[in-house]
């Protein structure tokens, strides 16, 4: 079972127009190179997107097909493209690469984190912005702590339980999933793994890639802000 059609219930406490203003307001203070072209990497369902897309030129990339899917039917005149944020290529550059909600955690690696922000910057004018949103830290991370969310409406139950735990750099948890409908009651397990980097080994990958950052510990959910500048 794919529970990525139920994702957008999951997360709906995220305020994602809020969230997208905090980004448009950063952009305006530092962009420091001419136009308004955005590209979101690990863009999901298209939330953020939704609320950008009314004062830039945006593009979403996500290496889920379901997630983009979902985006495009969305935002249907935006351009989304399906590739993995280690690795793509779009043969062109933007003003501003955001990267939100951790998903540079899953990278995984020191290795594959610094590989993927060197891509990220490789895509970027001069003057332009990288934005990433961070995973935690590794001190930031309790492993043995269990967590739960519930969705309650009338024709849709879902109840989300998980158990953080930790593994050398690596978090990982197991997110098991009872859905009831009308239809029925059916269980599903989702398993991720994120890696955990020092703020400091961050702020390494920016700078390996050309970019001067500064580090905001709250950010625009409470979980960090790397702001990257391209210089050259």
């Amino acid at each position: 079972m794919d529970v990525t059609k139920y994702y957008d219930k999951i997360y709906s406490f995220k305020d994602y127009e809020q969230e997208a203003g905090k980004i448009a307001q950063i952009i305006e203070q530092r962009l420091c190179s001419e136009g308004r072209h955005l590209l979101d990497i690990a863009c999901g369902t298209g939330r953020h997107v939704e609320y950008l897309k009314d004062q830039f030129e945006v593009e979403g990339l996500d290496i889920s097909q379901e997630m983009l899917t979902i985006a495009r039917r969305r935002n249907p005149n935006v351009p989304f493209h399906q590739d993995n944020m280690t690795d793509f290529d779009l043969g062109r550059t933007f003003n501003v690469i955001t990267c939100l909600f951790s998903a540079i955690g899953y990278a995984k690696t020191l290795e594959l984190a610094s590989k993927a922000i060197a891509c990220m910057g490789r895509h970027i004018i001069r003057g332009g912005l990288l934005i990433v949103e961070p995973w935690f830290t590794p001190r930031a991370w309790h492993p043995g702590t269990a967590h739960a969310l519930l969705i309650d409406e009338p024709n849709l139950k879902i109840a989300r339980v998980s158990t953080s735990l930790m593994k050398g750099r690596v978090s990982y948890f197991d997110l098991h999933h009872l859905i009831g409908t009308p239809e029925g009651t059916t269980h599903f397990v989702e398993h991720h793994e994120l890696g955990l980097f020092e703020i400091e080994e961050m702020k390494q990958m920016f700078a390996d890639a050309g970019l001067s950052v500064t580090y905001d510990p709250r950010g625009i959910a409470n979980r960090g802000l790397y702001v990257g500048k391209k210089t050259k």
